[in-house]
């Protein structure tokens, strides 16, 4: 089955050659006319995949504990931005803001929660769910537009919907993938020309087998630029949660997901999410560059459990029916534990701030 997007990305192959990965996945995404951001409601059970917010709020709550902390720890200052880049639902940002109101009042009083969202329709479902707290919450189609004021950022799988870029080793080293049209104008993978910088490469390069694929983003590094400058403008801390790997190295990490499942990345433009893993070594490696602190780097489970998730998950269930317990202890194993369908393991949290602040859980690592 083709899509629309499809036809419009053949037709744009056919004319001016092969696309790089980097604009397939934008294409993918943000098209104004099909891209799978403007079109489908990914999230939950009838959208294409769950993410941990609506696996529990027991997420959303930890995240929460986690701002009350780093706002005491960064001496309890007052006219807060609570910003979240990329809400989803804004699920997350409603069982923050609960925890707030509840631990923390006099954060919750002199605060602000702003949502960084450019999909209207679904700054649409964010404000149905942030309804009760419509009196603290704006929103924003660009990061630049929340108001000066210390911050504190969070960013729960955004980072994996920033475009990529991926190099091919072949005989003449290794080339910018690109995607084309085989002789049955089917959409593929093939080598462009653009050769990579020698110096981002690991060092053991020379050794891989050609095909050996090496993923690199510039887009990221852009938005980690902007969420670091205004660290060191404004004083606070960002908290990134999503699935990648802590140490650079080689890998295909592009991979699409439809109603639930994997699907191969070029079959359905515009009808899939598209993905890849993130590398938070140069996350962190581009943030300290800029001056600003890595607070820490960990796996999901272990930040989860160090901020008191288990015994918040006990508190949830008790005096509940047999089901509840189930349903709770089905969801903490998922967001704690590793293996397949779990994101205690494959989940990272990098914490960056500026000034420098210890933060639990994490060892201090700048």
């Amino acid at each position: 089955m083709t899509t629309a997007l499809a036809t419009r990305i053949k037709s744009m192959i056919r004319t001016g050659g092969p696309i790089s990965v980097t604009d397939y996945f934008s294409l993918c995404l943000a098209d104004p006319e099909n891209g799978y951001y403007k079109t489908r409601n990914p999230f939950g059970i009838e959208g294409d995949f769950i993410t941990a917010p609506e696996v529990s709020q027991l997420f959303g709550e930890m995240i929460g504990v986690f701002i009350i902390h780093a706002w005491q720890t960064h001496d309890s200052p007052e006219a807060v931005r609570l910003v979240e880049i990329g809400p989803g639902r804004g699920t997350m940002m409603s069982d923050i803001l609960r925890v707030i109101a509840r631990l923390a009042p006099s954060l919750y009083d002199s605060m602000s929660a702003h949502l960084v969202e450019t999909s209207e329709r679904l700054q649409a479902i964010q404000k149905q769910t942030l309804a009760p707290y419509s009196a603290k919450t704006d929103w924003h189609v660009a990061f630049d537009e929340v108001p000066e004021g210390f911050t504190l950022i969070v960013a729960n799988e955004l980072f994996d919907a920033i475009p990529i870029r991926q190099w091919v080793k072949t005989p003449r080293g290794f080339r910018e993938r690109m995607v084309g049209l085989d002789p049955d104008d089917n959409l593929v993978f093939v080598a462009g020309v653009a050769t990579i910088d020698p110096e981002l490469l690991p060092d053991d390069s020379d050794g891989m087998p050609e095909g050996t694929i090496f993923e690199t983003s510039p887009a990221r590094i852009a938005v980690l630029d902007v969420i670091c400058q205004r660290l060191l403008t404004e004083g606070g801390t960002a908290l990134i949660v999503d699935y990648g790997h802590m140490v650079t190295g080689f890998g295909d990490t592009l991979q699409a997901v439809l109603a639930h499942q994997f699907d191969p990345p070029l079959a359905h433009p515009g009808m899939a999410d598209l993905t890849s893993h993130v590398d938070f070594e140069q996350l962190a490696l581009a943030a300290r560059a800029l001056g600003v602190a890595i607070t820490g780097c960990m796996f999901q489970g272990d930040f989860l459990r160090g901020l008191g998730i288990e015994q918040r998950a006990m508190t949830l269930s008790k005096d509940k029916p047999p089901e509840v317990q189930a349903d709770v202890r089905v969801a903490l194993d998922r967001l704690i534990s590793g293996g397949e369908g779990r994101m205690g393991e494959l989940f990272k949290v990098l914490a960056i701030s500026s000034p420098p602040r210890r933060l639990a859980p994490f060892k201090a690592m700048d």
